[in-house]
């Protein structure tokens, strides 16, 4: 999905009583990418699958780069 518009958005999960920002996902990638010594204008795709039964976050960086981390 590409949305094209200006304004900041923000995408809160709540499910079982917890409420997660997606936002800290990003963040988590950005650190993640920067501390294998990586500069973020090379970061170009992300791909985010977030699995609340199991509260982890699935990625794939680059089309390439797989992981994954708990929230």
């Amino acid at each position: 999905m590409v949305i094209d518009m200006k304004a900041k958005t923000h995408l809160f999960i709540e499910i079982g009583g917890k409420q997660v920002d997606t936002a800290t996902f990003i963040d988590n990638i950005k650190a993640y990418w920067t501390a294998e010594g990586n500069k973020l204008k090379d970061l170009e795709t992300v791909e985010l699958y977030y699995k609340p039964e199991e509260n982890n976050v699935y990625y794939v960086i680059n089309g390439e780069i797989k992981g994954e981390f708990q929230v």
